[in-house]
């Protein structure tokens, strides 16, 4: 080959490369900027709830609100990108007034105490909380009269002289104490009443401290099944007449049953029932209740404790007496049609 043939080849070659990777540099800016499109596409994309954070209040860690205010943190956090967090509070009443303040933005509550905050009445008397309104309706919260097995009460009138934990001044189970004794012919001055929370219930009746206890909770409750697979327990029934008593007086109790095998029991218990439900701040955004509402009733099945089984879209305005906030009721009109 020809000295100046060579040359010319080489210099083909190299047009050739520079040609080849100047093509691909362009190909890669460009996929840069499609990249950079996509980015900016994805942030607009993304709904302004006007907050970052999400405090739920839920109850004592030994209760039923705590783990699945757990659950319902992480539902809300992957489906719509706000941090959810859970926190241990002292439940029902306490919450009430927590949100209120502007604590937390979510609460669990029972139904009979989110419906006396909003109306004054009771332990709000003279404090009527127009700041909140429902998300929506959970499951049953049993009013469980707890014994230790060998204690020898078994029914209400046994209580006499007894020491009984009541729960807190102005919380859920104590208007629930309150109301049960008073429909059994008894009062708080007849019996030794005691302001316990969950644990401290269980831990007095496990160490004899106290001998029955008041908790409003679904079952299973994790601190009533600790303290029956240590000493066995017992739940003071509610027979059928006094359950209508109580009803016909304070509608929003409703007829329940423990069935046997809960707590080892060998045979159902007639009880009686408030409701739990989700409590929010009036003021959070159409648009952030709607998707936190959408977040839980629409991954229900990824509820691993046993209450899970009750929350159900089509059930998740039943027993509510106060207002709902709009994101919810948007929510649950779509999905009950």
């Amino acid at each position: 080959m020809r000295k100046g043939g060579f040359f010319y080849m080489f210099k083909s070659k190299n047009k050739l490369l520079l040609f080849v990777v100047s093509a691909f540099i362009l190909v890669l800016a460009a996929c840069g900027e499609d990249d950079k499109a996509s980015d900016s596409n994805s942030d607009s994309a993304k709904t302004d709830y006007g907050v970052d954070f999400v405090s739920i209040l839920t109850g004592g860690t030994q209760g039923t609100y705590y783990p699945l205010g757990g659950t319902f943190a992480d539902l809300i956090t992957t489906d719509t990108g706000v941090k959810a967090t859970a926190e241990v509070s002292q439940a029902s009443a306490a919450n009430m007034t927590a949100l209120d303040a502007g604590d937390g933005e979510v609460a669990f509550v029972q139904t009979d105490i989110a419906y006396y905050a909003t109306q004054g009445t009771l332990m709000f008397e003279g404090q009527k909380l127009d700041s909140i309104v429902a998300l929506g309706a959970l499951y049953p919260e049993t009013i469980q009269l707890v014994v230790l097995k060998d204690s020898g009460i078994k029914t209400y009138e046994d209580l006499k002289g007894k020491k009984v934990s009541v729960g807190a001044p102005g919380s859920g189970t104590f208007a629930n104490a309150e109301q049960l004794l008073e429909i059994h012919g008894l009062t708080m001055d007849d019996i030794k009443a005691q302001n316990l929370d969950f644990g401290e219930s269980t831990d007095g009746l496990q160490t004899g401290q106290i001998d029955a206890a008041f908790i409003t909770a679904g079952y299973p409750t994790g601190a009533v099944e600790a303290l029956n697979a240590t000493n066995g327990v017992y739940i003071i029934p509610v027979e059928a007449a006094k359950a209508d008593e109580l009803i016909a007086k304070y509608p929003y109790y409703a007829v329940d049953n423990i069935p046997s095998g809960t707590y080892g029991l060998e045979s159902d218990i007639p009880a009686v029932s408030v409701g739990a439900m989700l409590a929010v701040k009036k003021d959070l955004s159409e648009d952030l209740v709607y998707a936190m509402t959408k977040a839980i009733y629409d991954n229900t099945d990824k509820i691993s404790h046993a209450k899970g089984a009750f929350i159900k879209a089509e059930t998740g305005l039943d027993g509510i007496g106060i207002d709902v906030h709009p994101g919810a009721q948007k929510y649950f009109d779509e999905v009950n049609k």
